[in-house]
Protein backbone atom coordinates (compact mmCIF):
# COMPACT_ATOMS: atom_id res chain seq x y z
CA UNK A 1 0.00 0.00 0.00
CA UNK A 2 1.31 3.60 -0.84
CA UNK A 3 2.49 6.21 1.93
CA UNK A 4 -0.78 8.54 1.52
CA UNK A 5 1.59 10.91 3.17
CA UNK A 6 4.50 10.48 0.78
CA UNK A 7 2.03 10.88 -1.87
CA UNK A 8 0.41 14.22 -0.80
CA UNK A 9 4.39 15.77 -0.16
CA UNK A 10 5.08 14.84 -3.74
CA UNK A 11 2.06 16.63 -4.95
CA UNK A 12 3.28 19.68 -2.99
CA UNK A 13 6.29 19.38 -4.36
CA UNK A 14 4.42 19.29 -7.88
CA UNK A 15 1.90 22.24 -7.28
CA UNK A 16 4.81 24.01 -6.09
CA UNK A 17 7.14 23.86 -9.12
CA UNK A 18 4.06 24.85 -11.55
CA UNK A 19 3.40 27.56 -9.82
CA UNK A 20 6.78 28.93 -9.36
CA UNK A 21 7.12 28.50 -12.90
CA UNK A 22 4.04 30.09 -13.42
CA UNK A 23 5.47 33.07 -11.65
CA UNK A 24 8.64 32.83 -13.46
CA UNK A 25 6.99 33.93 -16.32
CA UNK A 26 4.76 36.55 -15.52
CA UNK A 27 8.06 38.50 -13.27
CA UNK A 28 10.77 37.31 -15.34
CA UNK A 29 8.83 37.06 -18.66
CA UNK A 30 10.65 33.58 -19.25
CA UNK A 31 8.29 31.64 -21.05
CA UNK A 32 6.67 28.72 -18.64
CA UNK A 33 6.94 26.39 -21.97
CA UNK A 34 10.85 27.28 -22.20
CA UNK A 35 10.85 26.20 -18.92
CA UNK A 36 9.13 23.11 -18.86
CA UNK A 37 11.72 21.94 -21.62
CA UNK A 38 14.18 23.04 -19.07
CA UNK A 39 12.81 21.02 -16.22
CA UNK A 40 12.11 17.72 -18.44
CA UNK A 41 15.90 18.10 -19.84
CA UNK A 42 17.72 18.52 -15.98
CA UNK A 43 15.57 15.69 -14.72
CA UNK A 44 15.72 13.12 -17.78
CA UNK A 45 19.70 13.98 -16.68
CA UNK A 46 19.30 13.22 -13.05
CA UNK A 47 17.66 10.08 -14.13
CA UNK A 48 20.53 8.86 -16.69
CA UNK A 49 22.94 9.59 -13.73
CA UNK A 50 20.80 7.04 -11.34
CA UNK A 51 19.81 4.63 -14.07
CA UNK A 52 22.90 4.68 -16.47
CA UNK A 53 24.10 7.15 -19.09
CA UNK A 54 22.12 4.98 -21.72
CA UNK A 55 19.00 4.54 -20.63
CA UNK A 56 16.43 6.34 -22.43
CA UNK A 57 14.25 8.33 -20.17
CA UNK A 58 10.72 9.96 -20.95
CA UNK A 59 9.89 13.42 -18.80
CA UNK A 60 5.84 13.52 -18.12
CA UNK A 61 4.82 17.02 -16.82
CA UNK A 62 0.97 18.25 -16.86
CA UNK A 63 0.93 21.55 -16.06
CA UNK A 64 -2.73 21.28 -15.46
CA UNK A 65 -2.58 18.43 -13.31
CA UNK A 66 0.26 19.79 -11.69
CA UNK A 67 1.44 16.13 -12.42
CA UNK A 68 5.08 15.17 -13.17
CA UNK A 69 6.15 11.50 -13.97
CA UNK A 70 9.38 9.72 -15.64
CA UNK A 71 9.54 6.53 -17.15
CA UNK A 72 13.06 4.71 -18.25
CA UNK A 73 12.43 3.40 -21.38
CA UNK A 74 13.63 0.33 -23.15
CA UNK A 75 12.81 -1.62 -26.44
CA UNK A 76 12.16 -5.58 -26.23
CA UNK A 77 14.20 -7.76 -28.34
CA UNK A 78 14.79 -11.23 -28.84
CA UNK A 79 15.79 -13.59 -25.64
CA UNK A 80 19.41 -13.83 -25.50
CA UNK A 81 19.86 -10.53 -27.32
CA UNK A 82 19.78 -8.41 -24.72
CA UNK A 83 23.37 -6.25 -25.09
CA UNK A 84 22.47 -3.71 -22.94
CA UNK A 85 19.78 -3.86 -19.70
CA UNK A 86 19.67 0.01 -19.84
CA UNK A 87 17.73 0.63 -22.81
CA UNK A 88 16.80 -3.30 -23.60
CA UNK A 89 14.49 -6.16 -21.76
CA UNK A 90 14.00 -9.73 -23.22
CA UNK A 91 10.91 -10.46 -24.69
CA UNK A 92 10.00 -12.92 -22.00
CA UNK A 93 10.77 -10.41 -19.51
CA UNK A 94 8.55 -7.69 -21.27
CA UNK A 95 5.80 -10.50 -21.03
CA UNK A 96 6.46 -10.77 -17.66
CA UNK A 97 5.06 -7.74 -17.31
CA UNK A 98 2.39 -7.56 -19.87
CA UNK A 99 0.98 -9.96 -22.27
CA UNK A 100 0.71 -7.53 -24.76
CA UNK A 101 4.17 -6.57 -25.72
CA UNK A 102 5.72 -7.26 -28.35
CA UNK A 103 9.18 -7.91 -30.28
CA UNK A 104 10.66 -3.85 -31.32
CA UNK A 105 7.74 -2.69 -28.67
CA UNK A 106 8.94 -0.33 -25.88
CA UNK A 107 8.35 -1.00 -22.19
CA UNK A 108 7.90 2.18 -19.78
CA UNK A 109 8.84 1.69 -16.25
CA UNK A 110 8.34 4.73 -13.42
CA UNK A 111 10.97 5.91 -11.74
CA UNK A 112 10.15 7.62 -8.31
CA UNK A 113 11.86 10.74 -8.35
CA UNK A 114 12.07 10.64 -5.03
CA UNK A 115 14.12 7.97 -4.75
CA UNK A 116 17.21 9.86 -6.55
CA UNK A 117 20.17 10.10 -4.89
CA UNK A 118 20.87 13.69 -3.29
CA UNK A 119 24.30 14.59 -6.06
CA UNK A 120 21.66 13.43 -8.79
CA UNK A 121 19.03 15.94 -7.59
CA UNK A 122 21.38 18.77 -6.94
CA UNK A 123 22.57 18.39 -10.30
CA UNK A 124 18.70 18.82 -11.90
CA UNK A 125 18.65 22.17 -9.77
CA UNK A 126 21.87 23.47 -11.40
CA UNK A 127 20.47 22.61 -14.61
CA UNK A 128 17.28 24.50 -14.12
CA UNK A 129 19.14 27.05 -12.11
CA UNK A 130 21.36 27.70 -15.42
CA UNK A 131 18.00 27.68 -17.87
CA UNK A 132 16.50 30.78 -15.63
CA UNK A 133 20.13 32.43 -15.91
CA UNK A 134 20.27 32.08 -19.71
CA UNK A 135 16.83 32.79 -20.41
CA UNK A 136 16.45 36.18 -18.13
CA UNK A 137 20.22 36.84 -20.06
CA UNK A 138 18.22 36.36 -23.43
CA UNK A 139 15.27 38.75 -21.98
CA UNK A 140 17.66 40.83 -21.22
CA UNK A 141 19.76 40.92 -24.54
CA UNK A 142 16.62 41.20 -26.20
CA UNK A 143 15.45 44.47 -24.09
CA UNK A 144 18.88 46.10 -24.69
CA UNK A 145 18.63 45.36 -28.49
CA UNK A 146 15.54 47.91 -29.03
CA UNK A 147 17.71 50.54 -27.32
CA UNK A 148 21.00 49.88 -29.13
CA UNK A 149 22.45 53.50 -30.37
CA UNK A 150 20.19 54.81 -28.08
CA UNK A 151 20.11 56.55 -25.07
CA UNK A 152 18.35 55.64 -21.58
CA UNK A 153 18.13 56.77 -18.11
CA UNK A 154 19.56 54.85 -15.42
CA UNK A 155 20.04 55.03 -11.43
CA UNK A 156 23.25 54.75 -9.77
CA UNK A 157 22.91 51.87 -7.83
CA UNK A 158 26.75 51.17 -6.33
CA UNK A 159 29.69 53.31 -6.72
CA UNK A 160 32.87 51.12 -6.49
CA UNK A 161 35.83 53.59 -4.50
CA UNK A 162 38.66 51.83 -6.09
CA UNK A 163 37.91 51.33 -9.39
CA UNK A 164 35.16 54.62 -10.21
CA UNK A 165 32.99 52.08 -12.22
CA UNK A 166 29.00 52.56 -11.31
CA UNK A 167 26.53 49.93 -11.11
CA UNK A 168 22.98 51.22 -12.89
CA UNK A 169 19.79 49.97 -12.74
CA UNK A 170 18.73 50.38 -16.32
CA UNK A 171 15.12 49.08 -15.46
CA UNK A 172 16.03 46.24 -17.38
CA UNK A 173 18.44 45.11 -15.48
CA UNK A 174 21.77 46.50 -14.13
CA UNK A 175 24.62 46.99 -15.84
CA UNK A 176 28.48 48.50 -14.96
CA UNK A 177 29.16 52.24 -16.44
CA UNK A 178 33.17 51.73 -16.95
CA UNK A 179 35.00 54.56 -15.74
CA UNK A 180 36.41 54.69 -18.79
CA UNK A 181 33.03 55.61 -20.53
CA UNK A 182 32.08 58.18 -18.29
CA UNK A 183 33.00 61.89 -18.59
CA UNK A 184 36.29 63.50 -17.19
CA UNK A 185 35.58 64.77 -14.13
CA UNK A 186 32.46 63.61 -13.33
CA UNK A 187 31.24 62.64 -9.75
CA UNK A 188 28.33 60.52 -8.97
CA UNK A 189 26.41 58.87 -5.69
CA UNK A 190 23.75 56.62 -5.35
CA UNK A 191 20.54 57.17 -5.65
CA UNK A 192 21.51 59.68 -8.98
CA UNK A 193 19.94 59.13 -12.40
CA UNK A 194 21.70 59.85 -15.25
CA UNK A 195 21.33 59.02 -18.53
CA UNK A 196 23.93 56.66 -21.15
CA UNK A 197 24.03 55.30 -24.10
CA UNK A 198 23.88 51.98 -25.39
CA UNK A 199 26.45 51.56 -27.55
CA UNK A 200 27.16 47.72 -27.92
CA UNK A 201 24.95 44.61 -27.35
CA UNK A 202 26.49 41.56 -26.79
CA UNK A 203 24.13 38.38 -27.99
CA UNK A 204 22.76 36.21 -25.15
CA UNK A 205 25.61 33.05 -25.60
CA UNK A 206 28.31 35.48 -24.83
CA UNK A 207 30.49 35.76 -21.41
CA UNK A 208 30.85 39.03 -20.27
CA UNK A 209 28.64 42.35 -20.23
CA UNK A 210 25.43 42.01 -22.12
CA UNK A 211 25.49 46.00 -23.05
CA UNK A 212 27.94 48.58 -22.76
CA UNK A 213 27.01 51.92 -22.12
CA UNK A 214 28.74 55.41 -22.55
CA UNK A 215 28.79 58.76 -22.14
CA UNK A 216 31.48 59.71 -23.70
CA UNK A 217 30.70 58.21 -27.34
CA UNK A 218 30.56 60.63 -29.86
CA UNK A 219 27.06 59.22 -30.75
CA UNK A 220 25.63 60.53 -27.27
CA UNK A 221 26.32 63.97 -28.05
CA UNK A 222 24.62 63.40 -31.45
CA UNK A 223 21.26 61.65 -29.67
CA UNK A 224 21.20 64.59 -27.05
CA UNK A 225 20.77 67.10 -29.54
CA UNK A 226 18.02 65.01 -31.58
CA UNK A 227 16.28 64.74 -28.26
CA UNK A 228 16.36 68.50 -27.43
CA UNK A 229 15.79 70.14 -31.26
CA UNK A 230 12.37 69.07 -32.37
CA UNK A 231 13.89 70.33 -36.04
CA UNK A 232 16.21 67.26 -35.64
CA UNK A 233 13.55 65.18 -34.43
CA UNK A 234 11.10 65.81 -37.92
CA UNK A 235 14.06 65.95 -40.00
CA UNK A 236 14.36 69.57 -41.04
CA UNK A 237 17.75 69.81 -39.47
CA UNK A 238 19.97 66.89 -40.21
CA UNK A 239 23.64 66.06 -38.03
CA UNK A 240 26.21 65.29 -40.94
CA UNK A 241 28.97 64.70 -38.24
CA UNK A 242 30.17 64.45 -34.30
CA UNK A 243 33.43 64.64 -33.22
CA UNK A 244 34.52 64.87 -29.80
CA UNK A 245 36.87 64.68 -26.75
CA UNK A 246 34.78 64.56 -24.01
CA UNK A 247 34.78 66.35 -20.96
CA UNK A 248 36.49 68.69 -23.25
CA UNK A 249 35.08 69.88 -26.30
CA UNK A 250 32.65 68.71 -29.55
CA UNK A 251 32.04 69.85 -32.87
CA UNK A 252 28.90 68.79 -34.73
CA UNK A 253 27.53 70.04 -38.00
CA UNK A 254 24.18 70.54 -39.11
CA UNK A 255 22.53 70.92 -41.86
CA UNK A 256 18.76 72.61 -42.30
CA UNK A 257 16.94 71.23 -45.77
CA UNK A 258 14.64 74.38 -45.17
CA UNK A 259 16.53 77.65 -46.40
CA UNK A 260 13.90 79.35 -43.78
CA UNK A 261 15.45 77.54 -41.02
CA UNK A 262 18.30 78.51 -39.39
CA UNK A 263 20.35 75.05 -38.65
CA UNK A 264 22.72 76.61 -35.66
CA UNK A 265 20.39 79.10 -33.99
CA UNK A 266 17.44 76.28 -33.94
CA UNK A 267 19.95 73.72 -32.28
CA UNK A 268 21.17 77.16 -29.83
CA UNK A 269 17.39 77.85 -29.16
CA UNK A 270 15.94 81.25 -27.50
CA UNK A 271 17.76 82.36 -25.06
CA UNK A 272 20.45 79.28 -25.43
CA UNK A 273 17.98 77.28 -23.62
CA UNK A 274 18.50 74.05 -26.21
CA UNK A 275 21.78 74.29 -26.06
CA UNK A 276 21.99 75.29 -22.19
CA UNK A 277 19.80 71.95 -21.47
CA UNK A 278 22.62 69.68 -23.81
CA UNK A 279 25.54 71.86 -21.86
CA UNK A 280 23.82 70.81 -18.59
CA UNK A 281 23.97 66.46 -19.43
CA UNK A 282 27.46 67.37 -20.49
CA UNK A 283 29.19 69.02 -17.53
CA UNK A 284 29.22 72.37 -19.56
CA UNK A 285 31.97 70.59 -22.09
CA UNK A 286 32.45 73.22 -24.84
CA UNK A 287 30.27 72.87 -27.80
CA UNK A 288 30.86 74.34 -31.32
CA UNK A 289 27.80 73.88 -33.65
CA UNK A 290 29.17 74.28 -37.17
CA UNK A 291 27.60 74.87 -40.59
CA UNK A 292 27.92 72.06 -43.10
CA UNK A 293 28.50 72.24 -46.46
CA UNK A 294 29.24 70.17 -49.63
CA UNK A 295 32.05 72.13 -50.63
CA UNK A 296 34.52 70.71 -48.55
CA UNK A 297 36.82 74.02 -48.11
CA UNK A 298 33.85 76.00 -46.57
CA UNK A 299 33.10 73.18 -44.38
CA UNK A 300 36.45 72.72 -43.10
CA UNK A 301 36.42 76.86 -43.22
CA UNK A 302 33.77 76.57 -40.75
CA UNK A 303 34.55 73.95 -38.82
CA UNK A 304 38.02 75.60 -37.99
CA UNK A 305 35.54 78.29 -35.81
CA UNK A 306 36.38 80.23 -33.57
CA UNK A 307 39.12 81.18 -35.52
CA UNK A 308 38.61 82.72 -38.30
CA UNK A 309 40.37 81.16 -41.38
CA UNK A 310 41.86 83.08 -44.67
CA UNK A 311 41.84 80.32 -46.99
CA UNK A 312 41.64 76.45 -47.30
CA UNK A 313 43.63 75.09 -50.12
CA UNK A 314 43.01 71.06 -51.02
CA UNK A 315 46.75 69.68 -51.86
CA UNK A 316 45.15 66.16 -52.09
CA UNK A 317 41.98 64.23 -52.40
CA UNK A 318 41.51 64.36 -48.44
CA UNK A 319 44.16 66.80 -46.98
CA UNK A 320 44.52 70.58 -47.39
CA UNK A 321 47.01 73.61 -46.47
CA UNK A 322 44.83 76.16 -44.40
CA UNK A 323 45.99 79.82 -43.44
CA UNK A 324 45.08 81.81 -41.29
CA UNK A 325 46.05 85.42 -39.69
CA UNK A 326 49.12 85.18 -36.96
CA UNK A 327 46.92 86.23 -34.33
CA UNK A 328 44.24 83.52 -35.17
CA UNK A 329 47.39 80.91 -35.28
CA UNK A 330 46.74 79.11 -31.72
CA UNK A 331 43.18 79.21 -31.98
CA UNK A 332 42.82 77.71 -34.92
CA UNK A 333 44.90 74.75 -33.79
CA UNK A 334 44.12 74.73 -30.31
CA UNK A 335 45.53 73.90 -26.79
CA UNK A 336 47.40 70.85 -27.23
CA UNK A 337 46.28 70.72 -31.52
CA UNK A 338 42.85 69.97 -30.04
CA UNK A 339 40.79 72.22 -32.20
CA UNK A 340 42.53 71.12 -35.33
CA UNK A 341 42.28 67.12 -34.30
CA UNK A 342 38.35 67.76 -33.55
CA UNK A 343 38.20 69.43 -37.36
CA UNK A 344 40.42 66.14 -38.93
CA UNK A 345 38.20 63.76 -37.19
CA UNK A 346 34.86 66.12 -38.36
CA UNK A 347 35.70 66.64 -42.51
CA UNK A 348 37.94 63.49 -42.87
CA UNK A 349 40.62 65.68 -43.73
CA UNK A 350 44.36 66.10 -42.76
CA UNK A 351 44.71 69.53 -42.05
CA UNK A 352 48.16 71.75 -41.96
CA UNK A 353 47.71 75.51 -40.77
CA UNK A 354 50.12 77.96 -41.64
CA UNK A 355 49.82 81.98 -40.83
Amino acid sequence: MRDKGLIGKTEKMNAELFTALDLLEKESGISKEYMLGKVEEALANACKKEVGATAEIRVHLDPVKCDMKVFQQRTVVSDGEVEDPKCQISLSDAKALSRRHKLGGVVETELKTKTFRRFSAQTGKQMIIQAIRTAERENQTRAYEEKREEIITAVVDKVDMISGNLILDTGTGYATLMKSEQIPGEVYDVGDRLKVFVSEVNSGETRGPIVTLSRVHPNFVKRLFELEIPEIQDGTIVIKGVSREAGSRTKIAVQSRDENVDAIGSCIGKNGMRIGAILAELGNEKIDIIKYSDTIEEYIAEALSPAKVISVVMDGERSCRVTVSPDQLSLAIGKEGQNAKLVARLTGCKIDIKA
